[in-house]
Order: structure tokens, then C-alpha cells, then sequence
């Protein structure tokens, strides 16, 4: 080859990788999304879809708001298993916060769980949130949804992929994903904030958002029911003590006095027109525990009795009444089970779980904890918790329905028991040996302490005995100064219910998210005992603590109707961050108090959310009332009828799947956490607020 030759080909090949890198450049530029904001976002970068060249619009809605829209427009089906969105913030946050928990890089937050999705950064002057498009998320099934905080990479990562559940719940990508051909539009939000208000409370911009652009409309359509309440706890009383009355209803004595409650849970085996054998799901029980409580169901059914001038249902309330105080108590402590003892029995040839009888009477404690661990209640050790909400509920009862010195007395025992048990700090320990009392390690310094909170200034406030308000007072300050500002929401549900992932990190962050293993249970909690101490010491300090907790509370809260959750969903509320439900039970303990915040601050938008979530308790109930929810009912419980109307499932979606064909609807309903729950709530609000403030028509 000459030098001239030589020469042109160096030149040749100099043009063609500049040319190359022109297009690279230009590719990269087309991927990437500006928005003007270097001091928020240093970039944001979104992959091919195939080889379509998509159509990328932003919106500036308003300094601190912006939309971008990607469209593609299909020729052809596409198969490609991940399309995302990547965006990273320019500073380096010090909180971070998402709706569900991505511990491993393959790990994503699934549509599923998509109930008010959001993620959020933030250091002490700057803070983005980024939040889907609910109008587009869902419109092409094939496609879903899906979002990602990466904290150790400062990442966003919002786009589509289909998923699977790994663990109970944690999500992880799948591949197969085929897109059809048609449009193809992805759309979301970018919220960007630097004031002292939306850094002291990192929820309040998001569901204000939220509200007003999709729960609010529909909230104003009449969802998730409208209408009188009232018809939903007909059903569910006239299931419990009378079409269900043989397996529901439990009336025993205990030394010589006639006692009586509904059972803590029982299963669709035991209907009255189940075909085949009844197989009892766990053992045949009564509970008075923060989850279930016959005491509080009893008082809804006490308060509904009188108002109706029901005598039977009066007795039956009466007869839980007398079930709680027949409790013994050791040192004020006191169990919060009463059970009996189990048997196999063969029956054609099945073995099937049955009761021995009241005759075999046992009490114990809640077989949720590390102890126990699902295991036996008989040696369950004591939890606080669970006491200072039986002993609170007892004060209640005293004060508001029926005037009973014994509940006082009973409380008062155990409450000086209580103060014996904090530590200096503050704390009160979870759960104390069955028998030695002595306190165990594990939670010895949690939420679940706001509890005795509750439930002390509730005591103070009868008997004016300044020892229960000065414990109250350290107990909050505890929390207020240890849990609230990193979120460590742990309590007995978090780490000894169904969801068990990541329990080895009892009292650490998840690193790549920044985040604990939180539950909601403990955030209602300390909202609660906030709110108290605030309406008895008019301290505003509590309110502003008060409203952070219960925003963050709220985003979990469904803020819309999504296209793949085939009941309605507004209002209903999730469990935690690695957890799949919808419209879980817990919402009708948590409606009157959000309610309340709303009154108290004179914001409409909570007393609506409040009564959203009273509504949506009745959702899941098996009824005509709830035409899509019956229909699920019947795609896989064919054989129900008239006859079960009131049977109610606590929650909807738990394993973290559902569709049209009844996937998501479960098996069981346990009365004390679900429409027992749902009708007490419905009569104390009617007893605090009036039927109008409760019906929306």
C-alpha cells in the first residue's frame, strides 16, 4: 500500500469513528431528559423501547412541579423483559423514603403494591419526589409497572417489567415481558421542594398532591361505597349470632360465670352450606390483642344494641364484657388468649382440626412473637401491648357505654404494674416471661410503647394520679426523639406475622434503601397517643409530631382505583413496606383517628380520608351491597349464598397477586379484624359525629 493510500485509510477510518461517536452522542442526548433544575436533578436517562424513536414532552406545571411524557408507537409486538427510566439526584440526600422495600438490585416495587406510589430524597434544603402517572399506570396489562430507590447508587428508577413475588412480599423482575403494538405512553411526575415544611414533613406535598388529583374525584363519585353504612353491619351481626351462630358464636363459664365472644376466626369449612367437612384453620380461641379484640367488638355491638333496643345482642356484649374480666391477673398482668385444646380426627378418610371444648379452657398470649413464633399460646410470653390496649378498651367501656368500676379497678392494677416496667429512658419493654415477668430483649424499645401512652393518659385523666401523665410524657418523648425522625417502625407484625423477609434485620436499616422494615400498626399507634397528649396539654409540639406520623401513615393509603385491583380499593389501606394487601382491616382502627386529625387541624382532606377508610372497611364483605366484591366471592366459593352474607375476608391481594378470576380473595374472616371491627367503628363514629357525618349519599 502507498503512503498516500496509507494516509487516506488512516483519515477514512479517523472520519468514521468521529462519525460514530456523533451518533453515539446523539443517541445518548435523545435518551437523556432535561428539565433545568441542576440543582435538583444532575440527569435523567430513560432506554430504548426496540428501535422506536419515541416523542418526549414536559410540562412545567409550576416551579416546583413537572411532568414528562414518553410515547412510543408500536408497528409490532415487542418482547424486551426491562424498560426504565433513571434518575439521579444532584446532591447527596441524607432521607430517603419509597412505598415498598428493594433490598437486592433485581428487586422492584411492583405495580401490585402501587397504592400511593411514590419515592422520595431529600437532605436538609432540597428534596424530589418522584410519582407515576396513575392516569397511564395499568392501561396496557401486558406492560406493568414498576419502581425502584436505589440509596447507596442515588438512583430513581421508575418503568416496566413484569414481576414475581420472591418472598413474602418482595418483589424481583421477570422476564417476558411482551409489549402489543398501538401506543405506548409512560408518564410521571417530578416534585421538587426546598422549604423548612415539606423537610420537616416529607408526605404532606405527595398526598396533597394525591388527594386532590385522584383521590378527591373519586372520593366525591361515592367511593368505594356510598350510601348508609348501616346495611353492612346488619350483615355482619346477623351473620356472626345468627347463620354462623354455631361456629361463630362461643358461650362458656369460667368459675361458674356464663361468659361468651365470638371466635377469633373461622373459615369457609365452616359455613352452612359448605358441602364438605369442617377443617378449623387454627386453634378455637377468643383474643383480646391489639390485632384482635373481642373487647372492641363487643363495644361496637354494645353501642349498636342500645341504639336499636336489641336485648339479645346486649347480653352478647355483655357476656365479652364479663369474658375480659374474667382474665386472671399475676402482679396486674394478664393474659390476652383464651383458648381450648385441638385434636385430629379422621373423617373419610380426611384429618381434619377440631375443637375438644370449652371444657378444656386454657389462657395464654398471642402466638405472634419470637418466642412462640407461630407456635403454641399456652406458653406465649406477656405482651405490653397487647395489655395496655385490652386495659385502655376497658376505660372506654367505662367511661363512654356503661359504668362498670371493675374495668377501672382492673385497668388501675395493671397500670401500676406498667410503671414498674419502664426503663429510664423512657421505653416500656414488648414482652415479659411467661413466667418470671422478666422483660425480654427483642422490641425493648419500640412504638409499641405510644400504646401505654393511650392508655395512661387515659388513666390519668380519670383518676388525676399525676404518675400516670409523668409516665405518659417520658414514654412520648422517648419516641418522638428515637423512632420518629429515622422512621423505625417495628413492632410484633413487622417481624412475627405471615411477612418474615428480612427479619434478621431487627433494628437495622436495609441498606439499599435506607430504610427499616416498617409497619403501619405502630405508626397508628404513636399518631394516637401524639394527638392525646396534644388534647390534653394543648402542646402544638405534639399536633406538628402528630401530623408528620400520620402522613406517613396515609401514604399508604390506596389514593386510587387501579384497573388490575378488581374490587374497589379508595381508602383501603396496605400493612407495611414488604407486605402485598389491600384494603387490610386495620383501616377501620385507623378511620376515627385520621377523622380527628382532620377536625382538630381543619383540613377537609384528612376528615375525608378518615371516612374513606371507615368506608372502605366494609369493601371486602361478601353482601349484593358490593356487587364486584361478590362476584369474586362466588368465582371461587361457588357455593355461597344469602346465607353468608357478612362473611369477610381481612384483606384482599396478601400474597401480593390478583385478577378477575377471584386470584387475591382469601379463605377465613376473623371477626375481631374484620367485620365485627368494621361494624364498631361504624357505631362509634355515629356516637361521636352523628349518622350524617358518616353517610354519603
Amino acid at each position: 500500500m502507498s503512503v498516500v493510500s496509507k494516509s487516506f485509510y488512516k483519515f477514512f477510518n479517523l472520519i468514521w469513528v468521529a462519525l460514530a461517536l456523533l451518533i453515539l452522542g446523539s443517541c445518548q442526548k435523545s435518551n437523556s431528559i432535561n428539565i433545568g433544575t441542576p440543582d435538583f436533578i444532575s440527569d435523567i436517562k430513560f432506554d430504548a423501547l426496540g428501535s422506536t424513536t419515541p416523542e418526549v414532552q414536559i410540562d412545567k406545571i409550576s416551579e416546583e412541579l413537572y411532568r414528562i411524557e414518553i410515547k412510543y408507537k408500536l408497528t409490532d409486538s415487542l418482547r424486551q423483559d426491562d424498560w426504565k427510566v433513571s434518575i439521579s439526584p444532584a446532591f447527596k440526600p441524607d432521607f430517603h423514603w419509597a412505598s415498598h422495600l428493594t433490598p437486592e438490585s433485581d428487586n422492584i416495587i411492583a405495580q401490585h403494591v402501587f397504592r400511593a406510589p411514590a419515592m422520595i430524597m431529600s437532605d436538609s434544603q432540597k428534596q424530589i419526589v418522584i410519582i407515576p402517572d396513575l392516569n397511564l399506570v395499568g392501561k396496557i396489562p401486558a406492560a406493568p409497572w414498576y419502581m425502584d430507590l436505589n440509596a447507596l447508587e442515588n438512583k430513581f428508577t421508575i418503568g416496566l417489567s413484569r414481576s414475581k413475588v420472591v418472598e413474602h412480599v418482595i418483589f424481583s423482575r421477570a422476564a417476558g415481558m411482551v409489549i402489543p403494538p398501538g401506543d405506548v405512553a409512560f408518564g410521571f411526575y417530578v416534585m421538587l421542594n426546598h422549604d423548612e415544611e415539606s423537610i420537616n414533613d416529607p408526605w404532606r406535598k405527595p398526598l396533597a398532591f394525591f388527594w386532590k388529583k385522584w383521590f378527591q374525584p373519586l372520593y366525591k363519585d361515592g367511593q368505594p361505597v356510598h350510601g348508609d353504612l348501616e346495611p353492612y353491619v346488619r350483615h355482619a351481626y346477623n351473620w356472626a349470632f345468627n347463620s354462623w351462630k354455631k361456629n361463630v358464636w362461643q358461650e362458656f363459664e369460667i368459675n361458674g360465670k356464663k361468659v361468651g365472644a365470638p371466635a377469633f376466626i373461622v373459615n369457609v369449612t365452616q359455613s352452612p352450606n359448605y358441602p364438605g367437612q369442617v377443617n378449623e384453620r387454627e386453634f378455637r380461641s377468643v383474643w383480646n390483642q391489639a390485632w384482635f379484640s373481642s373487647l372492641r367488638s363487643a363495644s361496637g355491638l354494645y353501642r349498636y344494641a342500645k341504639k336499636k333496643g336489641d336485648k339479645m345482642l346486649l347480653d352478647k356484649a355483655n357476656l365479652t364484657k364479663e369474658l375480659a374480666l374474667a382474665f386472671p391477673q399475676d402482679k396486674g398482668l394478664f393474659p390476652s388468649v383464651a383458648a381450648t385444646e385441638m385434636e385430629e380426627v379422621k373423617v373419610d378418610g380426611q384429618i381434619l382440626a377440631r375443637s375438644k371444648g370449652w371444657n378444656t379452657l386454657f389462657f395464654g398470649n398471642s402466638n405472634r412473637n419470637p418466642i412462640a413464633n407461630g407456635g403454641s399460646a399456652k406458653d406465649a410470653p406477656y405482651h405490653i401491648l397487647d395489655m395496655s390496649w385490652t386495659a385502655y378498651l376497658m376505660l372506654i367501656w367505662n367511661q363512654e357505654l356503661d359504668h362498670d368500676e371493675r374495668l377501672v379497678a382492673y385497668a388501675k392494677r395493671y397500670a401500676d404494674r406498667l410503671l414498674e416496667l419502664q426503663d429510664t429512658s423512657g421505653f416500656f419493654p414488648a414482652w415479659l416471661d411467661a413466667k418470671t415477668q422478666a422483660p425480654l430483649t427483642q422490641l425493648s424499645r419500640s412504638p409499641e410503647t405510644s400504646m401505654s401512652v393511650t392508655f395512661l393518659m387515659k388513666l390519668y385523666e380519670i383518676t388525676k394520679d399525676s404518675r400516670y401523665k409523668a409516665a405518659a410524657t417520658k414514654s412520648m418523648d422517648a419516641v418522638i426523639k428515637n423512632i420518629i425522625p429515622t422512621g423505625q417502625w417495628e413492632d410484633f407484625e413487622t417481624y412475627w406475622s405471615c411477612s418474615r423477609v428480612l427479619d434478621s434485620l431487627l433494628g437495622k436499616k436495609i441498606a439499599r434503601n435506607d430504610a427499616f422494615k416498617q409497619n403501619t400498626l405502630s405508626m397508628y399507634w404513636t399518631a394516637e397517643a401524639l394527638m392525646t397528649l396534644y388534647q390534653a396539654t394543648g402542646d402544638l409540639h405534639y399536633l406538628k409530631k402528630g401530623r408528620r406520623v400520620i402522613d406517613e401513615l396515609l401514604m399508604y393509603q390506596a389514593t386510587w382505583q387501579p384497573p388490575f385491583i378488581a374490587i374497589k380499593a379508595l381508602g383501603g389501606f396496605g400493612v407495611m413496606n414488604s407486605d402485598g394487601e389491600w384494603n387490610d382491616s386495620r383501616q377501620s382502627l385507623f378511620a376515627e383517628l385520621i377523622a380527628r386529625y382532620g377536625m382538630v387541624l381543619r383540613e377537609p382532606e384528612y376528615v375525608a380520608r378518615g371516612l374513606s377508610a371507615l368506608r372502605a372497611s366494609f369493601v371486602m364483605m361478601y353482601c349484593p351491597e358490593n356487587p364486584e366484591t361478590k362476584q369474586q366471592w362466588e368465582q371461587v366459593y361457588p357455593f355461597f349464598n344469602e346465607k353468608d352474607y357478612g362473611f369477610m375476608m381481612e384483606n384482599y391481594g396478601h400474597e401480593g397477586e390478583t385478577n378477575a378470576e377471584g386470584l387475591g380473595i382469601g379463605e377465613f374472616t376473623i371477626y375481631d379484624w374484620g367485620n365485627g371491627a368494621a361494624a364498631e367503628v361504624y357505631s362509634k363514629m355515629v356516637d361521636k359525629f352523628g349518622k350524617d357525618f358518616v353517610t354519603f349519599q
